[in-house]
């Protein structure tokens, strides 16, 4: 069985709460991927009505500013139904490469509908591609479902050329008591109500469920920092976006 990182362990806090969903990393694996599968069909609909802002136009913008550009082989890392791979595929264009990765086949099948694009059923911390393979990894709101995030980070510089970049996005805990309560009532209170409303409620309710007590536990920005430069990345900082929204970035020397 897969042991989790100290990292990893310091993220969970050992939080009771997540007993409810699995209490090891094989059973995390299992569940969430489930979570996944069944919740695939409704994702893009409940994610467009209950999006904290951060659309299209947002994932299009990070991934622009921080250097994808035309021609780049891009490797969207917890593809999902590819709400940053569409992005991505703009911003390339024709003479770039897009692959996409994901360890639950659900949502590949739902990304496929949208882009003819290269897909791999896989985890982030086992990336089935050769050495410096990529030019630029991007993941979208996925970070905090990672088992291991020192072994993803070492996988992220293997897969990248030299000079590659690495793009993370993800939603964190404001630091302000008033921005935490207003985040947790948002979670708790106002997306299940509108996940409710679309289609396959029940799984869509579960995920998002889940979705909110991950934000509540999210990784530790500084733990991040710390773990994309024990992978062995250069330059690496987090900008961060109405408080709640951050962009975690690194190259590879």
């Amino acid at each position: 069985m897969t042991t989790d990182s100290p990292s990893r362990k310091a993220a969970l806090k050992a939080d009771p709460r997540l007993n409810v969903y699995f209490s090891s990393e094989d059973e995390r694996r299992r569940a969430t991927r489930a979570m996944f599968d069944e919740a695939a069909s409704g994702y893009d609909r409940a994610e467009r009505i209950t999006a904290l802002g951060s659309g299209a136009w947002y994932r299009r913008e990070v991934l622009r500013r921080n250097g994808l550009q035309p021609g780049m082989t891009l490797l969207d890392v917890a593809a999902g139904t590819g709400l940053v791979a569409v992005e991505g595929q703009r911003l390339i264009g024709p003479g770039g490469r897009l692959l996409a990765l994901d360890p639950s086949p659900g949502m590949l099948a739902e990304l496929r509908k949208k882009l003819a694009v290269e897909t791999i059923e896989a985890y982030a911390e086992s990336i089935p591609l050769p050495d410096n393979h990529v030019d630029f990894i991007s993941m979208g709101y996925a970070l905090r479902h990672v088992g291991d995030i020192d072994r993803a980070f070492a996988e992220y510089l293997r897969v990248l050329r030299p000079g590659g970049r690495v793009c993370l996005m993800e939603i964190s805990r404001p630091q302000s008591a008033y921005g935490q309560l207003a985040l947790r009532t948002y979670i708790k209170g106002v997306v299940p109500f509108f996940a409710r409303l679309v289609g396959r409620q029940a799984d869509v309710k579960k995920l998002w469920e889940y979705y909110g007590e991950t934000i509540d536990l999210a990784i530790d920005p500084e733990t991040i920092l710390d773990a994309l430069r024990r992978a062995g990345f250069a330059e690496v900082n987090c900008a961060v976006t109405l408080g709640v929204f951050r962009e975690y970035l690194g190259r590879k020397p």
